[in-house]
């Protein structure tokens, strides 16, 4: 038999009865769609979440005092306190190679106050290369100078919405804030960042590490992040990194975090959160799958006598088992085919309803829903179709 006659009798075949196909092909396509739709909005969330967590870059190194790990009890005469991170080891880790950029960082809640208005909010202490690490923008003026960390300059940059509170429309540069119990002049302003978990960027004001230090009476840092080249493993920098300062302290009292590590975990953690979705979502695909087994036994029930007179023709068993197994994917392909633009078409609707909510559908999702919905009805119809194949012709006519 050729091909396009076996798509011919099997078009003819789901058209026969309207209603019934309809209703199979329903379930596959609500299964279909329910794969899309939370898979799409599964990969959206990913999508989101490592953005948000990328838009201060990726080369990214983060030290701490402190070395996260479990011990027992110090061995006698060994102090058990942990040394701070000092302007010197972050002017150490300035120079070491492939390192692009250096802040040293302390940041508290204090009241920030000028031109009669008094807002508390986040003030960090950082260096003059915070905006190269984390990839941040200057509105107007400019970022802290690169000056010696020790004789900084009471010098302050204002979040794009702290700067609104405190002087509304006016040009804030050059005016004096009160930071705390200290004074400082305005020589910047930063573009609008936005949140990132939870935290508001633009409701911050930025100083000198030294000076949060005396604003704080902290004696050391409370991290250092280092920006380091494109293309530079992230092993070598903190093999660099551990080497200076076990140099420096005498022994691994930091922890060395790094945006690479983090963020590989992090990926791993969504994309098993987005297969997980899916598979809630392909437990209606059984339901569809369930439903093509039972029409295709009802369909070779009602077409006994013409099996019976196919194979009395002449045809060969394995042309009745592919005209049963061609039906039974045509139903599934069809009913794929509805689900994905159902399933697309949902996703949109979400996505245009709550637009907060990202929502991102890639192709190989598409491709790969296809070609389960087919395989679902493959499987689903092999046992009808070998029952009708098996059916002995003399039979089969007597069934009419």
């Amino acid at each position: 038999m050729l091909l396009t006659d076996a798509i011919r009798l099997a078009l003819r075949a789901v058209t026969a009865q309207r209603l019934r196909s309809f209703l199979t092909l329903l379930g596959i396509a609500v299964g279909i769609a329910s794969v899309i739709l939370l898979t799409s909005i599964g990969e959206g969330i990913h999508r989101f979440v490592l953005a948000e967590f990328t838009q201060f870059g990726t080369n990214i190194a983060s030290i701490s005092p402190g070395k996260v790990k479990t011990s027992g009890p110090a061995p006698t005469g060994i102090p058990t306190s942990v040394r701070p991170l000092t302007l010197d080891d972050a002017r150490a880790l300035a120079h070491l190679p492939h390192v692009t950029g250096m802040t040293a960082m302390v940041w508290g809640n204090t009241e920030v106050g000028a031109n009669g208005r008094i807002r508390r909010t986040t003030v960090n202490g950082v260096g003059a290369d915070m905006p190269h690490v984390y990839s941040i923008k200057i509105n107007t003026g400019q970022f802290l100078p690169d000056e010696a960390l020790e004789n900084a300059r009471a010098f302050v940059v204002l979040g794009s919405k702290l700067k609104s509170e405190l002087f509304g429309s006016a040009n804030p540069l050059g005016a004096r804030v009160r930071v705390g119990n200290l004074q400082f002049r305005v020589i910047g302003v930063l573009q609008p960042k936005g949140q990132f978990l939870g935290i508001d960027l633009d409701d911050a004001a930025y100083i000198p590490t030294a000076r949060a230090l005396e604003l704080y009476n902290r004696d050391g840092m409370m991290k250092i992040d280092i920006a380091y080249a494109q293309g530079v493993p992230a092993a070598d920098i903190v093999a660099a990194v551990k080497g200076t300062l076990n140099t420096r302290h005498g022994r691994e009292d930091f922890t060395i975090t790094t945006q690479e590590d983090m963020l590989r975990t992090l990926s791993n953690i969504l994309d098993i959160l987005t297969m997980a979705v899916g598979a809630l979502g392909s437990i209606s695909l059984l339901v569809g799958g369930v439903g093509i087994v039972t029409i295709m036994t009802i369909a070779v029930s009602e077409r006994t006598s013409e099996i019976g007179l196919m194979v009395a023709l002449g045809a060969p068993r394995r042309t009745i088992l592919g005209l049963f197994l061609g039906e039974a994917v045509t139903l599934s392909a069809i009913g794929g085919v509805m689900g994905l633009v159902l399933g697309f078409g949902l996703a949109q609707i979400i996505h245009l309803a709550v637009p907060a909510l990202p929502v991102h559908t890639p192709i190989s999702f598409v491709l790969l829903a296809e070609a389960i919905a087919i395989v679902i009805g493959l499987l689903a119809g092999v046992l009808p179709a070998r029952r009708a194949a098996r059916l002995d012709p003399v039979d089969a006519l007597r069934a009419e």
